[in-house]
C-alpha cells in the first residue's frame, strides 16, 4: 500500500497551491508515463500559466498545448489543475528536489481592493492583480502564489496569518484602488506575512485616459520597483540575510548577497559575486536564475580583464548561460548573456536570435532592456534602437542602479552625445574599468584633455589587466560604428 503524504505544492514558474493529499509511489510512477514535452506542459499548466504563455515558453502553438493536456489528463486520470499539481508534489515528496533546502521566500498577491462600486473598475482591479502576479513570478525570481488561489481564499491582509502559514508565504502584497473618469489612484504595500509589518508602500496617481495602456503602465512600474537586484524584494531579503548566522544561509540567501556584489562591477565585487553564486549553486544546482547571473558575472570578468585568461572566462560564461536555459528556457537574462557570448565566438546570427528571445521574455523588465540596449549599440543590431530602450528602462525603474547609467553612458558616447555620456557615466560605478574607459573617451571627444588624462592614468594604475582590445574582444564589440568610435577615441586618449 502506498504511503500517504501531505505537502504544500511549490511549483516552478511561480505556481503554488494549497495543501492536498496524494500517494508518493503512485504519483512518481504515473509521472514516468509522460513524455518530456508532456511533463514540461503539465508543470507549466499546473503552475498557472495560460495555453498561450506555455506555447511561447516551449515554442509550440496553443492548440498543441491543448492536445498535450488532453493526453496528460488521460494518462494521470485527473480533471483539474489541483489534481495535476498533486502529482508533481507527490513525486517531489518521494525524492526531495535539491532546491527545497534553499528555496527562496514565497510571495502572495492579494486581489487589489476596489473602492468603487462601478463593475468596470472591479474588473480592472482584478486584471491588474492577475498581471502583477504573473509578471512578478516571471521576473522577480520568487515563487508567487497563483492569483486564482489567492482569490478563492477570500481572506484579507488583516486575517491572512493562518492561510499564509499554510501556504508558506513570506511576504504579501496588497493594494487599494480608487478611480473615476479622470484619474486612478492606486496604493500598493509590501508586508511581512508573519508579523504583518509594512516593509514598503507606494502610491501611483495616473490619468484614466486609456484603461488598457494604464493597466500595462501600472503593472510595469510595480514589477520593476519590486524586481531586480536593487528592487524592494531583494533589498528586504538582503537585510534579513544579514541578520542570520552565517552557517544558516540557504541558496537564495547566497544568491541575494551575490547580486549585491555583482552590481558593483569592481574586480573584488565581481570575484565575490562569482564565489557566492557558485556557493548557491552547490546548494541548489537547479537554480536557473543563479546560473544566468553567474554567466553575467563571467562576462564582466572577460571584458574587464578581471580573470587570468579571457578564453577561460568566456567558456565559463557560455556554460553557465546554457545551464540556465536548460533549466528555464524562458530566462531572459540567460538569453541576453548567451547572445553576447555567441558573438564572442563569432556566431552573430545566433547572437541575434538569443537577443530576440531575451526581448521576447523580458520586454517589460528594466534590467533586461538595459542589457539589450548595450548589446544593440556595441554587439549586433541597430544602434539607433539603443537609446529608446535605455530610456524606457529608466522610466520603468525609478530606482535605477548605477550600472544602468554606465550602460547609458556608453550608448550616448557611440551616438556622439559626449557631454550627456559624461553626465551618465559620472553616476555609474566608479570602480569599473569600462566606465573609466568610456569617461576617458568622452572627455577626449569634448576637448577636456586633462580630465581624459586623469581617467586614463587611473585606469592604468588600478586595472593593469585591462585593455581596450580586451574589452572589444570580451564584450564583444562587433558593431562597426561603435568599434571605430572606441578605437579612434582610445588612440587620442592614449588608452592601454
Amino acid at each position: 500500500m502506498a504511503h500517504k503524504v501531505r505537502f504544500r505544492v511549490n511549483l516552478p514558474h511561480g505556481g503554488l497551491q494549497p495543501e492536498i493529499t496524494a500517494t508518493d509511489e503512485g504519483s512518481a510512477r504515473t509521472l514516468d508515463a509522460l513524455s518530456g514535452r508532456e511533463r514540461a506542459v503539465a508543470e507549466k499548466f499546473a503552475a498557472g500559466m495560460t495555453y498561450r504563455e506555455i506555447g511561447n515558453a516551449l515554442f509550440i502553438a496553443p492548440t498543441t498545448v491543448r492536445t498535450h493536456l488532453a493526453a496528460i489528463y488521460e494518462k494521470l486520470g485527473v480533471r483539474t489543475k489541483i489534481g495535476l499539481a498533486a502529482y508533481f508534489a507527490g513525486a517531489s515528496s518521494a525524492q526531495p528536489a535539491p532546491s527545497l533546502s534553499g528555496a527562496p521566500p514565497v510571495l502572495a498577491i492579494f486581489p487589489i481592493e476596489c473602492l468603487n462600486s462601478d463593475e468596470r473598475w472591479r474588473r480592472f482591479a482584478d486584471g491588474l492583480s492577475s498581471d502583477i502576479t504573473i509578471d512578478l513570478s516571471r521576473y522577480a525570481g520568487l515563487p508567487v502564489i497563483a492569483f486564482h488561489t489567492m482569490k478563492s481564499l477570500g481572506s484579507k491582509p488583516a486575517d491572512f496569518a493562518a492561510d499564509g502559514k499554510a501556504l508558506g508565504v513570506t511576504y504579501f502584497v496588497s493594494g487599494r484602488l480608487r478611480a473615476d473618469d479622470q484619474r486612478i489612484r492606486l496604493t500598493i504595500e509590501l508586508a511581512d506575512a508573519g508579523s504583518g509589518v509594512s516593509l514598503w508602500r507606494e502610491r501611483y496617481d495616473r490619468p484614466a485616459e486609456d484603461i488598457f495602456a494604464l493597466q500595462d503602465s501600472l503593472t510595469e512600474s510595480i514589477i520593476n520597483v519590486f524586481a531586480g537586484s536593487y528592487g524592494t524584494l531583494a533589498t528586504v531579503g538582503r537585510n534579513a540575510v544579514r541578520r542570520k548566522p552565517p552557517a544558516s544561509l540557504r541558496a537564495y540567501d547566497f544568491y541575494l548577497l551575490a547580486l549585491e556584489q555583482h552590481t558593483t562591477f569592481s574586480r573584488a565585487g565581481n570575484a565575490e559575486a562569482i564565489r557566492l553564486f557558485s556557493r548557491a549553486l552547490e546548494l541548489d544546482p537547479t537554480f536557473a536564475n543563479c546560473w544566468a547571473e553567474l554567466a553575467y558575472a563571467y562576462s564582466v570578468e572577460a571584458c574587464n580583464g578581471f580573470g587570468d585568461d579571457m578564453l577561460t572566462s568566456i567558456e565559463k560564461w557560455r556554460a553557465a548561460a546554457e545551464n540556465a536555459l536548460r533549466l528555464d528556457p524562458t530566462d531572459s537574462c540567460a538569453h541576453a548573456c548567451l547572445g553576447n557570448v555567441r558573438a564572442c565566438l563569432g556566431d552573430l546570427e545566433g547572437a541575434e536570435r538569443a537577443h530576440r528571445r531575451a526581448f521576447e521574455y523580458g520586454s517589460n523588465h528594466a534590467g533586461i532592456l538595459t542589457l539589450l540596449a548595450g548589446s544593440k549599440v556595441l554587439v549586433i543590431g541597430d544602434p539607433a534602437e539603443a537609446i529608446p530602450l535605455i530610456e524606457r528602462a529608466m522610466r520603468l525603474n525609478p530606482l535605477a542602479p548605477p550600472w544602468y547609467f554606465g550602460m547609458q553612458g556608453r550608448i550616448l558616447f557611440v551616438a556622439g552625445r559626449h557631454e550627456q555620456a559624461i553626465a551618465a557615466l559620472r553616476r555609474s560605478s566608479p570602480e569599473s574599468p569600462d566606465v573609466l574607459m568610456f569617461l576617458a573617451l568622452s572627455y577626449m571627444a569634448t576637448g577636456a584633455a586633462g580630465e581624459a588624462a586623469r581617467a586614463t592614468a587611473r585606469l592604468r594604475a588600478e586595472f593593469p589587466g585591462f585593455s581596450v582590445e580586451r574589452f572589444i574582444a570580451g564584450y564583444p564589440v562587433t558593431n562597426r560604428d561603435a568599434l571605430l568610435a572606441i578605437r579612434h577615441g582610445a588612440e587620442l586618449a592614449k588608452l592601454p
